[in-house]
């Protein structure tokens, strides 16, 4: 049993069930994004934790407490929204205490907690001030010293970073990651945007559809995906998916793929798993920092196989230069050095490190190897 335990939830509005039977246990002190497209249920799955929705089937409990039927109020848990949902008409001082007041929390200690988080989350200068007079950063400081002088158990993120600009965004992710390391507090955060999942996570659940297409660490599901929707939606640029049939070649089994310019070639495989499904049709997958340049190929890979192939494209990218192939009809990207010499309409030597590919049936879309 775990901290937060969502034990085969689903959701239906009359008859359109818009999350399946969902199960997730999370430990005291998790960091655990729900991420996934729009519509996949996450928002859903968060409000149901709150208790701002109510549950269809199955049971969410806190602490080993059932939550199906308790008010929000009532379940000792705070929401950081994407739209901060700050008081206009209060100062930032008032804005962060009003649930404390509400909880009939003493002015003593109400003023204590907001010094000790205005101190945490550097607004002290900002208390006097009214959310109109604040920068986008600085309002979702102010939500989210409200949620923390709460001291819940559970903390619930609903998209915080979406309305900020690029350079902020990365700051803030920078600072939520540094208070879930030192306040240790239980978080579930909810995004689309898969970078701002694997840099903040300790556990990752990737939905689709209303289902957890997979539950696991950022490791496990950026180098090991279930599946090719997992495969292609986490990760940027994301793993490359390309046709390829397994063949036997001087004893090894073998990817046979299809050039651009009308030629095959085979790259062998680091393993032997797919060795007895030679004639297979696959669909290959292969992040792009695993097909590189021959001199910025991984040194301690015993997998690396050079496909001379035609450029198609060409991506200087500052630090890196994105080279594109045609492979299987479909656009395949490597990441190359930035001072490598290649350009469009060459035949260049392309280094794939096989000990990094993974193989899903086209069918099922689900992993094989």
């Amino acid at each position: 049993m775990g901290f937060l335990d969502i034990k085969q939830a689903t959701k239906s509005y009359g008859a359109v069930q818009v999350l399946h039977e969902t199960d997730i246990s999370i430990e005291e002190g998790e960091f655990l994004v729900l991420v996934g497209p729009s519509g996949c249920g996450k928002s859903t799955l968060l409000n149901m934790i709150a208790g701002l929705e109510n549950i269809t089937s199955g049971e969410i409990a806190i602490r080993g407490k059932s939550m199906n039927g308790v008010k929000p109020a009532d379940r000792n848990i705070a929401m950081v929204f994407q739209s901060y949902a700050l008081y206009p008409n209060m100062t930032v001082s008032g804005n962060i205490s009003f649930g404390m007041e509400m909880h009939g929390i003493e002015k003593s200690e109400r003023e204590k907690r907001i010094s000790q988080v205005s101190d945490l989350l550097q607004i002290k200068h900002l208390l006097d001030r009214k959310p109109g007079q604040l920068s986008g950063g600085q309002r979702q400081r102010v939500a989210m010293g409200r949620a923390l002088v709460r001291e819940p158990d559970v903390f619930l993120f609903d998209e915080p970073l979406s309305n900020l600009d690029a350079k902020l965004r990365v700051d803030m992710r920078t600072e939520i990651k540094k208070l879930h390391q030192k306040l240790g507090t239980t978080i579930v955060y909810v995004t689309h945007d898969q970078i701002e999942a694997l840099t903040l996570s300790t556990r990752i659940a990737v939905m689709f559809g209303g289902y957890v297409q997979q539950l696991g660490t950022p490791k496990e599901i950026y180098d090991n995906p279930a599946n090719m929707f997992v495969a292609g939606f986490m990760g940027s640029p994301s793993m490359n998916l390309f046709p390829a049939k397994v063949v036997s070649e001087n004893g090894q089994s073998a990817a046979e793929v299809s050039l651009a310019n009308g030629t095959k070639a085979s790259i062998p495989f680091a393993t032997e798993e797919l060795a007895s499904d030679v004639g297979r049709d696959i669909i290959l997958g292969i992040r792009p920092e695993a097909i590189t340049d021959r001199d910025g190929a991984d040194r301690n890979s015993q997998a690396v196989h050079i496909v001379e192939a035609p450029v198609e494209v060409t991506e200087p990218a500052g630090s890196d230069t994105f080279v594109v192939s045609q492979i299987g009809g479909k656009d395949v990207t490597g990441r190359f050095r930035a001072d490598v010499a290649v350009n469009a309409g060459d035949t260049f030597p392309f280094a794939f490190n096989m000990e990094k590919a993974v193989a899903f049936d086209p069918q099922s879309e689900n992993r094989i190897a």
